[in-house]
């Protein structure tokens, strides 16, 4: 149910004043000015007020124009002229001018101005209603705008290479020379299967539903070390896990295995590549109806200018490893749709720390 509308008079009779507001003040909030610059004050101090009714004949400035000129820096608030002379020039002037909603006659009425509120009110709504999905729309056409360059762009590349290893390959018979053509060719198709998968992710936690189930993190985490053993043997990685579970845990796994993953991707992508020991440490602990994840690893941190822009879709903040741009967008966005919260602490050069908390569904 709405709020009754905030209501702004303003009459240069000192009497109308005190009707006015004697004969309303318990419908509607009432504000009233005795002038034109009162009445810019009051506007300035209650970004609320709904409607604004305003006498044409103000000692300085005609209702008319103070209405013109407010428009500029309260667009919102429905304009309605009080007036005792409603001659052809005032009524054209309030129209093109003034933006005028509609006209009260003075002496006015007292049902003519509940009328008057109620559909200045309803219009108000469905101004800011709309206000409001434009705004709404200019951001998802500004976020489509990115998203099909950066895609277009980065199917591109892959493929690219594909087609230039083929084109080498079509010029060698040696069978050595060749596998390292294919080697080339298998680098660019698991990037692009890389970037599929991103947009996958992206797809489901925008139009998906989530489902919520018991989460056994002992089980969760012995399948992210299973998960990431050969990478940790490869590259000489130590990979930590911790769990703490004191409750029962409900959320959606899917989700919950996006998070995760992306945060671990990177923390074994953005390892030193010259250190001599290299870590990364996954740990939950889950009381007082909450699951607090944290992951953390001894890479090559984030930049201070950067953590602001992280989880803005398609940033990159390194060129050690190739990255979609997707994983820490997806990151927040599964986090918002669990009601989570996510915390960075990172220094250059010694390592980055993401805190994941997520409430029990």
């Amino acid at each position: 149910m709405h709020k009754s509308p905030e209501i702004l008079y303003i009459d240069d009779e000192a009497n109308n004043l005190i009707s006015f507001k004697a004969t309303f003040r318990y419908r509607y909030p009432i504000y009233t000015a005795i002038n034109t610059d009162e009445a810019r004050q009051i506007l300035q101090s209650n970004p609320n007020i709904q409607v604004i009714f305003c006498d044409q004949r103000m000692p300085g400035e005609t209702g008319i124009d103070f209405l013109n000129d407010i428009k500029r820096h309260f667009p919102r608030p429905v304009r309605i002229l009080l007036t005792a002379y409603a001659d052809m020039e005032t009524i054209v002037g309030a129209v093109n001018r003034g933006h005028i909603f509609r006209f009260v006659r003075k002496p006015w009425m007292e049902e003519e101005i509940i009328s008057s509120i109620e559909e200045a009110n309803k219009f108000y709504i469905a101004n800011s209603m709309l206000d409001i999905r434009n705004e709404e729309l200019q951001k998802a056409y500004d976020e489509l705008d990115k998203f099909a360059y950066s895609v277009s762009h980065d199917l591109r590349d892959p493929l690219t290479g594909v087609l230039s290893a083929i084109k080498l390959a079509l010029e060698y018979d040696s069978p050595a020379r060749i596998h390292e053509i294919l080697a080339l060719m298998e680098s660019s198709v698991l990037k692009l299967n890389s970037y599929i998968n991103s947009l996958h992710d992206y797809y489901l936690l925008k139009r998906g539903e989530l489902t919520f189930i018991e989460i056994d993190f002992d089980g969760l985490f012995a399948y992210f070390k299973d998960f990431y053993s050969i990478y940790t043997r490869s590259n000489n990685v130590e990979f930590r896990i911790s769990s703490h579970q004191q409750q029962e845990f409900k959320s959606d796994e899917t989700a919950l295995k996006l998070i995760l993953h992306n945060l671990l991707s990177n923390a074994f992508k953005y390892q030193k590549k010259d250190a001599d020991k290299k870590l990364v440490e996954l740990s939950v602990v889950v009381e007082s109806g909450k699951a607090l994840i944290k992951v953390s690893d001894t890479g090559i941190g984030i930049a201070v200018e950067d953590i602001d822009d992280i989880f803005k879709l398609f940033f990159r903040g390194s060129d050690q490893a190739e990255g979609t741009g997707f994983g820490l967008y997806n990151v927040k966005s599964a986090l918002i749709k669990l009601q989570g919260e996510i915390d960075v602490n990172s220094i250059e050069g010694k390592g980055t720390t993401f805190t994941v908390m997520i409430p029990n569904k």
